[in-house]
């Protein structure tokens, strides 16, 4: 399954690409508008389109293309509905997070400009890690892994 979600869905499309869904955002979009609802009914058309827009639901619905309305406002429980579609929720290092690139390893000269304009400690270059050629960022398991394993398990949307 592939994603495209409104601004209003920005976080589920953290969690999504996190999960290695290819999921699009607003950084797919022109600038905001009164026309991104036109954009989003009109474009997009291999993928879901996720909103919590009635109306653009609908439109999109119309024009024959494949839309999910998000009822609740909390990132879990969209999680939690996405989840009776057969969406699987565990994090993985294959997208982006901030671009849904996808991710590689990354080369030393790679690392080491990254380590020097982020200020990264030792400990970081010696794990494993992924890296984005587009956004420049590099992605590793460690506290923020432990985290969001932990936010799963305690809202029941762990699945392997």
């Amino acid at each position: 399954m592939k994603f495209v979600c409104d601004r209003m869905l920005k976080r589920l499309a953290v969690w999504l690409r996190l999960s290695g869904y290819d999921t699009l955002c607003d950084e797919s979009f022109p600038p905001a508008s009164s026309k991104e609802d036109t954009y989003l009914v009109k474009n997009f058309e291999d993928r879901i389109l996720l909103t919590r827009d009635r109306e653009l639901y609908r439109r999109r619905r119309e024009a024959g293309l494949a839309a999910m309305l998000i009822r609740p406002s909390r990132v879990e429980e969209q999680m939690r509905e996405l989840s009776r579609i057969g969406v699987k929720f565990y994090p993985v290092m294959k997208r982006c997070t901030l671009c849904n690139s996808t991710l590689r390893k990354p080369t030393e000269k790679e690392v080491k400009a990254v380590a020097e304009r982020e200020g990264l400690g030792e400990y970081v270059l010696k794990k494993e890690l992924w890296y984005c050629e587009k956004c420049k960022k590099l992605y590793w398991i460690g506290g923020h892994w432990k985290n969001m394993l932990k936010f799963l398990k305690e809202n029941d949307l762990l699945d392997r």
